[in-house]
């Protein structure tokens, strides 16, 4: 009896297990680091790094092709009648910005979200268009509506009350009210969106308990809604005390490079001039490192005083 043949097909082998770099790359204790990595980057090569070279050259004379260390020689020379000047400017924008921005959009919101009020959508959608406008352009709007002539719309305006017309950006509580009104155009629709997002986490048992105890609107409002929106209370004005001392766009589009009496003259502003107008950047970054230590202490100082720090205060 002859042998079977033998078969001249080759066995596939089994479909082994994926990769290991894959398994590895899908592995729950890698995943959440992959996602998070691109925040890390950007914050080391666009936060940290700039953050650490400027505190280097603020003990620097940079000169084009000469740096030396100077010590603190640029520190003791920041305090000076200008700086004053600048950072005060800057402490009453950022006090009526964040009265502004907090309390007004507080109540718009509580009014949008209520039921008397029709086409919500509409009214939310277009809230949002401001912050997309350009400084520049939106300043330079308001340079024509503020403008020094008669025929100005705001003059106009001031003529037909039977007022005198006003040279708005040549005095000191004219010049600050433009910066703070085209602060608060750009970004009031923006917080109002904040407090709106807010409101649809406050439970409508509340305000039925509410109802049947009797509370008024008001009280519903002091003792239901603002408990509630005091996380995003905490985060608006935080990011508007921040981008507040951080201000340069609302002064430089009414003024440039210099105001009268330097009456919009910011810190910021301020550092622009040293650093970059006269060529001193290690002036300029002295200033720059002298401003991010003032945001931290008020900032600290604002979240202390309106509890985010107490553990277990959501």
């Amino acid at each position: 009896m002859l042998p079977a043949p033998r078969s001249t097909t080759t066995e596939v082998a089994p479909i082994k297990s994926p990769n290991k770099l894959i398994k590895f790359l899908n592995s729950k204790k890698v995943v959440p680091y992959i996602f998070v990595a691109p925040f890390i980057l950007s914050f080391f090569v666009f936060t940290l790094y700039p953050t650490i070279k400027a505190f280097i050259m603020s003990f620097q004379n940079i000169l084009p092709g000469q740096i030396t260390f100077v010590g603190f020689r640029n520190y003791s020379g920041i305090f000076n009648p200008t700086f004053y000047k600048a950072l005060s400017n800057s402490t009453i924008y950022v006090v009526l910005t964040v009265v502004i921005l907090v309390t007004v959009p507080i109540i718009l919101a509580v009014l949008l979200d209520s039921k008397f009020v029709k086409f919500k959508i509409l009214f939310r959608a277009s809230l949002f268009i401001p912050a997309l406008t350009s400084t520049i352009v939106a300043g330079m709007v308001f340079r024509l509506l503020f403008g020094e002539t008669d025929s100005a719309a705001a003059n106009q305006l001031m003529n037909w009350l039977g007022l005198n017309s006003i040279e708005w950006r040549y005095h000191s509580w004219s010049g600050m009210l433009l910066m703070v009104l085209l602060c608060c155009w750009r970004w009031m629709g923006v917080n109002i969106l904040y407090f709106l997002a807010a409101l649809q986490t406050v439970p409508n048992e509340l305000y039925e308990a509410a109802d049947i105890d009797g509370a008024s609107r008001f009280q519903k409002f002091r003792f239901v809604t603002l408990p509630f929106l005091k996380p995003v209370t905490i985060f608006v004005s935080t990011i508007s005390i921040i981008g507040g001392y951080r201000m340069f766009e609302e002064s430089f589009v009414y003024w440039g490079t210099g105001s009268p009496g330097n009456i919009g003259l910011t810190v910021v502003g301020y550092l622009y001039q040293q650093g970059i107008q006269q060529n001193n950047m290690g002036f300029g970054a002295a200033i720059g490192v002298v401003l991010m230590i003032i945001i931290f202490i008020i900032s600290f100082i604002q979240l202390i005083l309106t509890g985010a720090f107490k553990k277990g205060d959501e």
